[in-house]
């Protein structure tokens, strides 16, 4: 069946179609589109509409554009509507109303993308699940994941982040929420907020995009949580809390281990067991929030759990794996790959999971096996930057590792306040890092790197993977 026809498109945009077509995807991307798209000719660092030939050469059902392009006949399946992303953000909002599906919209200042991630895995086997690719959760990431959403949905994921105040609520709205969640709020994006309470007004109004009876999942026990707690009440909707001891939903006691979490939950209806595959404290939280998702679409609690315990990280986002240097003797080094995003929050919980790791003593030149950090700037904190990345050198997980490398402007202020016997190299750039990226790293050594993603120290896991071959970490009774 295909995902839109002319006839819908035009319905739902108000544009005009010269002929008749049907598409079966949306691509806004002509590297990653495949036939049968509707290509959207966004507006971005370049026209789209530079792209639409193309598009169409490449096998596009349509397009969607706001003029006829260059070199395109004007019989061309093309969707003209007035302005290209108001007529992706209609395709989007149809798309929501024509489907019955029950759709989670997931914000927060860090874990957005696992938690979107962990329900969908949670979510699959009890109906089929429709979520974000990537992290596709901004103005125009939102609509696109709507719009591609067939009409026989019956879960949604929506991930919806926020740069500037204003941000969310429209996008909630759009997607037309039965849960929100919100995982957390932290210091991040605070070059646009006064404060962390200014975060937390804009997080909190996700909320405005509930539906009547829809349900809000919340953290407890942040500084902010009483001004979460206090939309849910103006907007009169229920409030389910996670986290913090006393909460809804809290850790009752766990097993923490290298591989995974075992967690017995305290919930309103009783304990809950569940296994995150992966280690950290931060990972086992959001699975909470996850649950009481579970929850309150009245799911199965037996298949949730199942469900979830099949979630692994996504690359860049504290995934690991191991990197075998020596073929014979299956040797090498644990990469923790968390270059996509990096604030004061998601670097203490990535710091708490390379401390519990154990490094391997006496197979590699050097004898003893090392914690390692390799730390890239923290970007978007605003006015207090440096201290904020100097403040990373008082975590207590610091004190678990052997070295820390540093990479960035920023990053020259935790570099300065690190004890010279943990301070490693210290680069303005990811780049000037390559050449030596060999003499960083040992058998038996787990390497952390981690960083916001424009300070490309993405570079140097790619270059690390190099030096031996890659192999996912094995954990017990994964799928």
């Amino acid at each position: 069946m295909a995902l839109w026809t002319s006839t819908e498109a035009v319905k739902a945009t108000g544009g005009t179609s010269a002929v008749g077509w049907s598409a079966e995807g949306v691509s806004i991307d002509t590297r990653a589109l495949r036939p049968g798209d509707l290509f959207v000719a966004l507006k971005d660092v370049r026209d789209g509409h530079d792209f639409v030939a193309q598009a169409l050469e490449k096998g596009a059902a349509a397009a969607l554009v706001s003029r006829i392009p260059d070199g395109v006949a004007p019989d061309a399946p093309l969707l003209v509507v007035p302005d290209v992303l108001q007529g992706l953000e209609a395709l989007g909002r149809a798309a929501r109303a024509r489907t019955g599906a029950r759709v989670i919209g997931v914000t927060g200042s860090v874990g957005k993308t696992s938690t979107k991630e962990m329900l969908r895995a949670t979510l699959t086997g009890q109906g089929r699940v429709h979520a974000a690719e990537a992290s596709y959760n901004n103005h125009w990431g939102v609509p696109l994941t709507l719009a591609r959403m067939p009409a026989d949905t019956d879960f949604a994921v929506i991930e919806i982040g926020m740069n500037h105040p204003g941000e969310i609520a429209p996008l909630a709205r759009m997607a037309d929420l039965d849960v929100a969640v919100i995982t957390t709020v932290a210091p991040a994006h605070l070059f646009s907020f006064d404060s962390l309470d200014g975060i937390a007004v804009e997080k909190a109004s996700i909320l405005d995009g509930l539906r009547k009876g829809g349900t809000a999942v919340l953290p407890e026990g942040l500084p902010v949580s009483h001004i979460l707690l206090a939309k849910a009440a103006a907007n009169n909707v229920p409030a389910v809390t996670f986290a913090a001891q006393g909460a809804d939903w809290h850790i009752a006691s766990a097993q923490w281990g290298e591989e995974a979490s075992a967690v017995q939950a305290a919930t309103p209806k009783g304990p809950r067991l569940f296994r995150v595959q992966s280690p950290g404290r931060h990972f086992a939280v959001n699975a909470l929030a996850v649950l009481a998702v579970a929850e309150a679409l009245g799911l199965d609690p037996a298949l949730s759990a199942q469900g979830l315990g099949r979630w692994v990280p996504p690359a860049g986002r504290g995934q690991r794996e191991r990197i075998v240097t020596d073929l014979i003797d299956d040797t090498g080094f644990d990469l923790i790959d968390d270059a996509f995003n990096a604030n004061p929050a998601s670097m203490a919980a990535s710091l708490d999971v390379l401390s519990i790791l154990n490094p391997k003593d006496n197979i590699g030149r050097i004898q003893k096996g090392r914690r390692i950090a390799i730390l890239g700037d923290m970007l978007e904190l605003g006015e207090t930057e440096l201290a904020l990345h100097a403040a990373i050198a008082e975590h207590p997980a610091m004190a678990s590792l052997a070295i820390v490398h540093c990479v960035g402007p920023r990053m020259k202020a935790l570099h300065d306040a690190l004890p010279k016997a943990r301070r490693g190299e210290w680069v303005e750039t990811a780049a000037e890092l390559l050449p030596r990226v060999a003499s960083l790293v040992d058998a038996g050594d787990v390497v952390l790197v981690k960083g916001s993603k424009g300070i490309k120290v993405s570079l140097l896991v790619d270059a690390l993977r190099k030096l031996g071959r890659a192999r996912p970490q094995e954990t017990e009774g994964a799928e």
